[in-house]
């Protein structure tokens, strides 16, 4: 009988994949302007898996260093994350901006809770949806699938599936829409910023408008990313209420320690204290864990996924793009006539 192999090699394979991907994917990103590390890891992922299998001795080889990656990597990168975010920047935006974006969160999320029940989507795939569109992308979906009391990895690959192919398509609709209405650069941006689904995608969006539409469509999303910390503090309150946890599942905490940590990390940005060669070191750091997290991510991005769910997330992911993007452009034009 052969012997049990450690955890750490079983974890190994995959984690160093996702890590080397998560290089690769930064480095084509640094040579192409406008393309997102996170963005083209996640699709290195679904073509990785597409092609392979999911069920194939490569992905089964992987699987748990994957998985590690997909939820360990990825909450230390949210942390890190936190160190991007000073509250004096947010201030900045002024108080009809800030009310807007609790609005738009808020709102976007609560209309899509309340229209998956109405297409019959699942309680949980619906607010992993919510959470996605609403936040910020992936990362707020992963956020969400870890304090969920019975999560299921198929419902999260959806959602972040979902994520990626409706922000991506709003890389070519906001400079477009922002355009056919003829609006300056400033609202623009922040009805840019207030809609689009990842911070890479807002960059990528913003920044074919122009680099004046880009500064402030960047700290708008920050804003929104600031939602991140309340929000699962929310929603794992909701669970720990209305769910005991599925057998072998410890009840999710209060408030996430990645949650916490993400705060300790904004307040200390806010102070001010944080060398910048460590900001610099963080940035990176950040960047790296989550791209490597983003292909773990789409490594469960195969074609059955979206097959076996149907069409009724889509459907929900397509309604819950349209409920921001009204909200967000309620809130640039709402801006704009106070600053009239």
């Amino acid at each position: 009988m052969r012997p049990e192999r450690p955890r750490y090699l079983l974890v190994l394979p995959g984690l160093l994949v996702s890590v080397a991907v998560a290089g690769l994917a930064i480095t084509i990103g640094g040579w192409v302007a406008g393309l997102s590390a996170m963005l083209l890891a996640i699709l290195l992922g679904a073509v990785l898996s597409n092609l392979t299998g999911p069920e194939s001795a490569i992905m089964q080889r992987l699987q748990p260093g994957l998985a590690v990656a997909a939820r360990r990597l990825l909450r230390i990168g949210v942390v890190l994350l936190g160190l991007q975010l000073a509250l004096s920047d947010i201030v900045a935006l002024g108080w009809p901006i800030i009310v807007g974006v609790v609005v738009i969160v808020g709102g976007t999320m609560t209309a899509t809770i309340f229209l998956g029940r109405l297409l019959k989507v699942g309680a949980d795939q619906s607010l992993l949806i919510a959470g996605g569109f609403a936040i910020c992308g992936a990362a707020a979906v992963a956020g969400v699938d870890a304090v969920l009391a019975r999560r299921k990895d198929a419902e999260a690959a959806t959602a972040v599936a979902l994520v990626v192919i409706f922000g991506t398509l709003m890389i070519g609709v906001m400079p477009a829409l922002t355009g056919l209405l003829g609006l300056n650069p400033y609202t623009a941006g922040i009805w840019t910023g207030a809609s689009t689904h990842e911070v890479a995608q807002v960059v990528a969006a913003a920044g074919i408008i122009g680099p004046d539409a880009l500064k402030v469509a960047v700290l708008v999303k920050l804003a929104r990313v600031l939602m991140l910390a309340p929000v699962m503090a929310i929603i794992s309150i909701q669970q720990r209420s209305i769910a005991a946890p599925e057998p072998g599942r410890k009840r999710p905490p209060l408030v996430p320690m990645f949650v916490v940590g993400f705060s300790a990390m904004v307040a200390l940005r806010s102070l001010g204290i944080v060398p910048e060669i460590v900001l610099s070191w963080a940035k990176t750091a950040e960047t790296w864990l989550l791209a490597a997290a983003m292909f773990a991510l789409g490594t469960a991005m195969h074609w059955s996924v979206l097959k076996k769910a149907g069409r009724r997330p889509v459907a929900l992911a397509a309604l819950a793009t349209v409920v921001v993007v009204i909200l967000g452009g309620a809130v640039a034009f709402a801006e704009q006539f106070l600053a009239a």
